[in-house]
Formats: structure tokens, C-alpha cells, sequence
């Protein structure tokens, strides 16, 4: 805890070269986050009370700065860092191979939706004959 809190005051950027683009779209989505709830804690406190703008407010700073240091701590960074790694290792596939996948996955499910809809309805059928007799 002690090493977490010393991490939290720090300025300094962990190994600043490296795995910048995860570390910046990690911090958006954290301080996005943070940015959704203060905004409903505003709409929670009531729009004309110096209290309805003046705790989001300080807590959407306290958050924003703890989210950039968060992708900053050094175990985290090197998680970080190693994901940037593995995804920049990946195939990805090209425009025609991504269309003709979705295209066979969204036959999959409708051909599968269409035989849920016959058992449900034999299902259906079969047990209104029964309560029937």
C-alpha cells in the first residue's frame, strides 16, 4: 500500500517510449469512467447547489489524475507495455476475409435462430395437444 501511495504523487512516466497508444486509450477509458460518474453524481446532487458542481468537480480531478498514474504504476505498465506487444504480433484479417467471416457467422446464427423457432414451436404444439387430453 505503501509503494501505491508513493506511485500516486509521483510525476514521472514509467518507460515514457513505450506502449504510449495502450496507456493513452486505457487512461480515455478510465477517465471516461470517472467522467460519467461525476456527471451523475452532479444530476444526483441537484443542478443549483454550489455542492452539485463543486464534489464532482473535485473528485473528476482527484479521479483523472489517479487513472493517469494508474497506467503509470510499473506493473501495470508492463502489463500494458506486453499487450501492445502481443497485439502488434497479430494477423490481422483483410477487408474481404473480415466480410466473408461475418457474413458466415450471421447465416450461422439466423439458420440456428430458425431451428429454435422450430422446436419451440413443436414444443408448443406438443404440450397444448397434451393439456388438450
Amino acid at each position: 500500500m505503501k509503494d501505491f501511495l508513493q506511485e500516486l504523487f509521483r510525476i514521472s512516466i514509467y518507460k515514457r517510449t513505450q506502449g504510449r497508444i495502450i496507456r493513452q486509450v486505457t487512461f480515455a477509458g478510465l477517465a471516461l469512467a470517472v467522467a460519467l460518474g461525476c456527471w451523475r453524481l452532479n444530476q444526483t446532487l441537484g443542478i443549483n447547489t454550489t455542492t452539485a458542481y463543486l464534489v464532482p468537480g473535485l473528485l473528476a480531478v482527484a479521479g483523472f489524475w489517479i487513472a493517469y498514474r494508474i497506467v503509470n504504476l510499473p506493473r501495470f505498465a508492463d502489463f500494458l507495455i506486453a499487450v501492445e506487444a502481443e497485439m502488434n504480433k497479430v494477423s490481422w484479417p483483410t477487408r474481404t476475409e473480415l466480410i466473408r467471416s461475418s457474413i458466415v457467422v450471421l447465416i450461422t446464427m439466423f439458420v440456428l435462430a430458425g431451428v429454435l423457432l422450430v422446436f419451440d414451436a413443436f414444443w408448443t404444439w406438443m404440450f397444448q395437444t397434451l393439456k388438450v387430453l
